[in-house]
């Protein structure tokens, strides 16, 4: 299927490592012109660097703090300024994830509020500075990198941010598809990155496991059997992200592999 996507104009936040640079890759592989952006200069352009080697695409880097009014309007301008325009927005950059999440006596304003100025205020800033190009050209997608903690308990932040992102969606696709923009969530569940061999250590070390029945416990929370990996993710935002997906405004895709026993509706 030819997603349309030749000739897009894609900034995709926390772009240097993980899901977000699996859909710049993507993106990049399906004709989009592509920005990465993240706070390490030196992680984002070895991503940008590898990205368009890959592609055969040049892939622009551009340093960000999503927690700061100030670095993110001026992402946006440089956006605007090396891509002529910005017409996919992938919101991806987060704290990463900890292999314990804190327990209600350990969790600490200071650890929520950083969490969520990044995750969900991060997002929004975003959607904040390309939005109105977006309307302006009549056509754009916004989709959020949020989680399947939304739908699960375990870590009382994770759930709390991504349900926030969720509800951010929604709100955001009311007032924008009207004008054109789509906003959508992606919500992953445990997601096979560079990140991953050292959460299966932690998990083998804390339940004095082999790191081998450590993945395979993991592997057991879905219906696939198996760690989804960050290009199957990215597969699924690359749709979203593409004119074809028009029909779908405002909701969330999960893509876990499946949630046993779970019905959503």
């Amino acid at each position: 299927m030819d997603l349309q996507l030749s000739g897009k104009r894609a900034l995709v936040t926390g772009g240097s490592r993980g899901i977000g640079k699996a859909v710049a890759m993507a993106l990049a592989a399906e004709g989009a012109y592509v920005a990465v952006a993240a706070r390490s200069r030196q992680r984002l352009e070895a991503a940008a660097e590898e990205i368009g080697r890959n592609s055969g695409r040049p892939v622009h880097a551009l340093v960000v703090d999503t927690g700061d009014d100030g670095s993110v309007a001026a992402m946006a301008e440089r956006a605007r300024d090396v891509l002529g325009g910005v017409d996919i927005l992938v919101n991806a950059a987060a704290t990463p994830s900890q292999p314990r999440p804190p327990r209600l006596a350990e969790i600490t304003g200071e650890a929520f509020w950083t969490d969520v100025n990044t995750k969900v205020l991060g997002y929004l800033r975003c959607a904040q500075a390309v939005a109105p190009g977006m309307v302006a050209a009549g056509w754009g997608r916004i989709i959020n990198v949020s989680g399947l903690n939304a739908r699960t308990t375990g870590s009382i932040i994770g759930s709390m941010r991504n349900v926030s992102v969720a509800a951010m969606t929604k709100n955001l696709a009311d007032e924008l598809g009207p004008h054109g923009v789509n906003v959508t969530v992606v919500h992953p569940g445990l997601t096979r990155t560079e990140a991953t061999p050292a959460l299966i250590a932690g998990l083998a070390e804390a339940q004095d496991i082999a790191p081998a029945e450590a993945e395979q416990r993991l592997a057991r929370r879905n219906t696939l059997g198996r760690i989804v990996v960050a290009d199957e993710v990215a597969a699924v935002v690359a749709f979203l992200a593409s004119p074809k997906s028009v029909a779908i405004n405002g909701d969330a895709i999960a893509c876990g592999g499946g949630a046993p026993g779970a019905i959503h509706y």
